[in-house]
């Protein structure tokens, strides 16, 4: 396992905990993780961030087995990133896979991006584009950006620049960085059933440009200047 992808599923484990008892400030509200009414997954959730990581996996464990989502998705990204014990990949996977078939979009965008990436299972662009689309079609912002950029490649499914376009969006609105620009330029250049529209692509930018965008920042310049000089313009 490398270490992008074990940063992503540590980082991921941690925010299913956060949520899991609404401590969303270090979170990514997009995550979409269900809070817990299981009172053993929560006394995990509590040990995991106390550092008490031996108590937190047996506890997961246990509310894994009687069905707890959250726990099955935790206690995957233990096992999956060693911690509180050895790293245990097929026990990791086969838990991983649990909370992403009882429907967790979380764990279902999990599952795909090991896909995507080629990480513990072997590259299948095409099983990760059915992942995502679980997840997307959930609302789960991250997989709305995945599969907007596996139609835009063609990568697991057939190129579709309109699809691309429609899941750009539905990210962009829900707040993603990268959708909000890549929806600016959609705008910007109109077609692939996209009206041309530069009031609404520097709309876009600006979202972006607010989250830390540079590029998006130089983008909302340009159309400013430009949708100014056009406005100064005036009719012989």
């Amino acid at each position: 396992m490398n270490g992008r992808m074990q940063g992503v599923l540590r980082c991921l484990a941690v925010a299913a905990a956060l949520l899991a008892t609404g401590a969303t400030n270090l979170a990514s509200a997009q995550d979409r993780v269900a809070k817990s009414n299981d009172p053993q997954t929560q006394t995990a959730v509590a040990d995991y961030n106390a550092g008490n990581l031996g108590a937190a996996l047996n506890e997961f464990h246990q509310a894994a087995e009687r069905g707890s989502r959250l726990a099955q998705f935790n206690y995957a990204m233990m096992l999956l990133n060693g911690e509180g014990t050895a790293v245990n990949v097929d026990e990791g996977k086969k838990w991983l896979r649990k909370a992403a078939d009882a429907n967790m979009s979380h764990a279902q965008y999990v599952y795909g991006k090991m896909y995507d990436d080629g990480e513990f299972v072997e590259r299948d662009p095409a099983e990760a584009h059915r992942w995502f689309l679980k997840a997307a079609q959930q609302g789960h912002v991250q997989a709305e950006l995945a599969l907007a950029n596996q139609f835009l490649d063609g990568r697991g499914t057939e190129r579709d620049n309109k699809q691309a376009f429609v899941w750009y969006k539905k990210a962009a609105q829900g707040g993603d960085m990268t959708a909000q620009y890549v929806t600016g330029s959609f705008y910007e250049r109109g077609g692939d059933g996209v009206d041309r529209n530069l009031n609404v692509a520097r709309a876009y930018y600006a979202a972006a440009a607010a989250q830390g965008d540079p590029a998006a920042r130089l983008k909302y310049q340009q159309l400013s200047a430009q949708l100014r000089d056009q406005k100064e313009v005036k009719p012989q």
